[in-house]
């Protein structure tokens, strides 16, 4: 049985260093550079977190500023911005070695 980290903190705080050393900070030159791909990325891993969909997850990110300041958040995406980057971050290689590198960094630091 795997053990998982309770606390989205340090989900967040995971999620976010392994897309750093893993994804490229924008998906294309001519991104908008709003959010990196790495943020991008800890949200949605806190979205399966909560087990939540888009809008609730940015209802979680505007209410609880412990997340917001993990993940460097000058701003809340929109609920349609983390769709697109789901779409796009799973066409990505990269996208199965950063869930393998989160969920190996969270049964460790359970």
């Amino acid at each position: 049985m795997r053990v998982m980290t309770k606390s989205p903190v340090a989900m967040a705080r995971a999620a976010y260093q392994i897309a750093q050393a893993n994804l490229p900070d924008y998906s294309c030159t001519r991104s908008r550079k709003d959010f990196t791909q790495h943020q991008l990325f800890a949200i949605l891993a806190l979205r399966q977190f909560f087990d939540t969909d888009y809008r609730g997850i940015t209802q979680l990110l505007s209410d609880l500023s412990d997340l917001r300041q993990v993940l460097e958040l000058k701003k809340i995406p929109h609920f349609s911005t983390l769709c697109y980057a789901e779409r796009r971050i799973l066409k990505k290689s990269n996208f199965d070695t950063c869930c393998k590198a989160l969920s190996d960094a969270l049964e460790t630091s359970a």
